[in-house]
């Protein structure tokens, strides 16, 4: 039955499993092979437990604590749920399930095969850190509650790993479900756009439950086993305040596997993209995803580990960082305003995303198919729905962030101050609606930048690459308003909140800012799951496509796949927006923490000095070093690729009439190959610059007795490449995006359709942008985060 109906398509003669070169073994990871082992009823009992011990954690800290365990515990079953839903669908004819298998064959091993690099440089950097901790100095406030040395070491390095660990599950979980969607979501394209587009949200919506749940979870039990291991705020140890600094080696475990899964899976997905592109668009002719091209399953392999895996261990480490530095500064300010009970304000972040997983969740279900089919009837615009769901998101959460701040921030001392508290909040949603609104202007082909970079187009190469160019300049000028809006309205609504410290100053403005990078983040579990979205959708267009579906499904699938192009720049807007305002959080952390090791104030760092200067331009640099590495590592892989594809249609002629089989797994060979090399360089570059510079200036100070140099230098080089990278991934992945739509565009007929002039001159427009939008510019958004988190953690060796 298999071979009669893939004759039907393509003709091939005797045809074995096409795609079996690309096979490999399953993936599952160890820790649920041996699970599976395990008598299903003693499986039940030891979750039981696991479950009863989380909870008496829990109860053993805080009401707010077992709150948000309950949420996680109810959000893991919703996801679960969305599971059941998706898989229940069914993966179409033989020919498209054979695909599927072959991408998933492919997504799986790559996965495998990175993960496996990435925890050994993980286990290195882990006794680094643990040699480094175990030789540096104490603050009073840790030998005061004496925590030594060695407990501090190893909790760092725990915290550290378990960070490590959570981001590379959620990274396996957001790739795991896409390469089980794709298919039904291409099977779905045959009934109805509607059905494919619920199937595919409520795919990225599972990936996206399972993400922000963990990274809330994660936190709220590191820091439930810290309070009751430590014995915090009992007669003699440490207190409740001086608890969040312990959970920042969690943020960089976090940081550090999504900065090299981003590099990996990025350098992957647009090397195979851009060598499928040049050789089968360009040079021969045929349609994008065709079967003809020995590149084309190492591109669809790419969607998965380069957009899906490593995009969720992008968002996962963004909202770690983000409620890691928020906890530290609202225990600080509760400190410095003698709150009683501060637990509230350290607490509040865990609490703003636990209502988040509950307000996505309702979002998502918000989605809804319908009988009609799209290929009968007008099809709804995939956008506009989404974009539905998106505001009765934001509407509820609103109102649950508002019942947070009275609920968690209420205080005798200042009243009204949740008042000022929530409108922060609201900044920040609003900040985020910007975000998503500004991306969405620039990249989306229903709008004017898009159209006149397409119409560039129709006078050659060269001016199209001028337009994409100046339109990714333009876009970052509004987004840099609305952050800069958003920082001072927060900052200024914080500091008006009535809280004082002993001397009466204002002391809110920096938790005020917080509170706003919160709210920003509100909606984060509905915005990842409009990313998840895009790349699923791209795999199914490619699999309708492979298996010669008709051209009214492959209609429906490059609608979604062009509203996907959009999502997935919106949510890179989305997250870089957030990279900023959690790196000024970050960057407030780090003075604070100098000043409590080095026991002498710092409070601000003067550019004026000249090694200060020097530390700013070398941040500067390090952003554009760095992005052009990893442009430069997937140009040289795509080198390799468009070798291999010419090769193969040289020597195998018969490929272009379906007479000859392409060799798929060569293809991916290459590429995971070429991606798990290239990676090693820029991910080095991020983590050593700033512990060598660290290094150099701390001795520099020593010598000309400039104690606090070192920490001040590292301090003005995060500043600078904070700023210097939100520009530049902004530019990246803006005129990426549009680069990508403006083909699109083109695609759907306009300026004389595929094939023409002006759609070759779009392709090479979506050429360049391929390696900014989803490898370089994705990058910088964990590197900025990294940066800060690293300096956080290695803030003792700078002094």
């Amino acid at each position: 039955m298999m071979e009669s109906d893939m004759e039907k398509g393509r003709q091939y003669p005797e045809r074995p499993r096409t795609f079996s070169t690309v096979r490999s073994r399953s993936s599952i990871p160890l820790v649920f092979r041996m699970l599976m082992k395990i008598n299903p009823r003693a499986l039940i009992v030891l979750l039981l437990l696991v479950v009863c011990g989380v909870f008496y954690l829990g109860a053993s800290t805080s009401p707010i604590i077992v709150f948000v365990f309950c949420i996680c515990t109810l959000s893991l079953f919703f996801s679960l749920y969305l599971t059941k839903w998706v898989l229940a669908k069914d993966e179409g004819p033989p020919e498209m399930s054979e695909i599927s298998d072959a991408i998933r064959d492919g997504a799986e091993g790559f996965f495998r095969t990175q993960y496996g690099a990435i925890s050994k440089m993980a286990c290195i950097l882990a006794l680094v850190i643990l040699f480094i901790y175990l030789f540096r100095t104490t603050t009073p406030q840790q030998e005061a509650s004496g925590l030594g040395r060695t407990t501090s070491a190893y909790i760092t390095v725990i915290a550290f790993l378990l960070g490590a660990v959570c981001s590379g599950l959620a990274g396996f979980v957001g790739m795991w479900v896409s390469v089980r969607a794709n298919v039904r979501v291409s099977s779905a394209a045959r009934r109805s756009a509607r059905e494919a587009l619920q199937i595919a949200v409520r795919a990225g919506g599972f990936s996206a439950i399972v993400v922000v749940g963990m990274a809330v979870f994660g936190v709220a039990l590191l820091y439930a086993a810290f309070y009751v291991w430590l014995e915090v705020d009992s007669p003699g140890s440490m207190k409740v305040t001086d608890l969040p600094l312990l959970l920042v080696g969690y943020g960089f475990g976090a940081s550090f596997v999504a900065l090299f899964a981003q590099l990996g899976g990025g350098i992957y997905t647009k090397a195979a993209d851009v060598g499928a592109d040049l050789v089968g668009k360009v040079e021969q002719g045929i349609p994008e995803d065709d079967p003809r091209n020995p590149a084309v399953i190492a591109d669809l392999v790419g969607d998965n580990v380069g957009d899906c895996a490593a995009r969720g261990a992008d968002l996962f480490e963004s909202i770690a960082a983000e409620i890691i530095s928020a906890m530290i500064l609202g225990a600080t300010m509760a400190q410095s305003c003698k709150i009683e009970d501060p637990s509230g304000f350290i607490l509040f972040p865990l609490v703003v995303h636990s209502f988040d997983l509950v307000v996505s969740s309702v979002g998502i279900l918000s989605i809804r198919g319908t009988r009609d089919s799209g290929l009968t009837s007008p099809i709804e615009d995939p956008m506009a729905i989404m974009q539905k769901g998106y505001s009765i998101t934001i509407l509820l959460a609103v109102i649950t962030f508002g019942v947070s701040t009275r609920w968690l921030l209420y205080t005798e001392q200042a009243p009204t101050a949740w008042l000022n508290f929530a409108l922060c909040g609201l900044v920040g949603i609003i900040t985020a609606y910007a975000f998503v609104w500004i991306s969405k202007y620039y990249t989306d082909y229903k709008h004017e930048p898009v159209r006149l970079l397409a119409l560039s187009s129709s006078t050659g190469h060269g001016t199209n690459i001028i337009a994409g160019v100046s339109l990714g300049m333009e876009s970052t000028a509004l987004p840099v308003l609305v952050i800069s809006v958003a920082i001072i309205s927060a900052f200024w609504l914080g500091r008006t909140s009535g809280l004082v410290d002993e001397s009466g100053n204002p002391t809110g403005g920096l938790f005020g800012t917080a509170v706003a990078t919160m709210g920003m983040l509100s909606t984060a579990a509905y915005v990842l799951t409009m990313d998840m979205f895009g790349p699923i959708a791209d795999n199914a267009g490619g699999i309708v496509e492979m298996s010669q579906q008709p051209e009214s499904v492959r209609e429906i699938t490059d609608i979604l796949d062009a509203v996907g192009n959009t999502t997935k720049a919106t949510t890179k807007g989305f997250a870089i927006g957030s990279a900023a305002l959690a790196s000024f959080l970050l960057f407030s952390a780090y003075m604070d923490e100098v000043a409590a090791f080095a026991q002498l104030p710092f409070k601000q760092v003067d550019i004026a000095i000249p090694e200060v200067f020097v530390g700013g331009l070398l941040g500067s640099m390090l952003i554009f070093l760095f992005s052009g590495w990893a442009c430069s590592a997937v140009g040289r892989t795509a080198q390799e690729v468009v070798t291999e594809v010419r090769r193969q249609f040289i020597e195998r002629p018969g490929i272009m009439n379906y007479k000859e089989k392409p060799d798929y797994g060569r293809c991916v060979a290459i590429v995971a190959s070429a991606s798990l090399r290239e990676m090693i360089k820029p991910g080095a570059l991020a983590i050593l610059s700033p512990m060598a510079v660290g290094i150099i200036f701390r001795i520099l100070g020593h010598a000309t007795g400039q104690p606090l140099l070192g920490a001040k230098v590292v301090a003005s080089m995060l500043m600078f490449a904070t700023v210097t990278g939100i520009l530049m991934a902004l530019f990246l992945n803006t005129s990426g995006g549009a680069w990508d739509n403006a083909k699109k565009y083109i695609e759907t007929g306009a300026l004389g359709g595929k094939g023409s002039e002006s759609h070759k001159a779009a392709i090479t427009g979506d050429t360049v942008g391929d390696p900014f939008k989803d490898t370089a510019g994705p990058s910088i958004h964990v590197l900025i985060k990294m940066l800060a988190t690293i300096t956080l953690v290695m803030a003792p060796i700078f002094l």
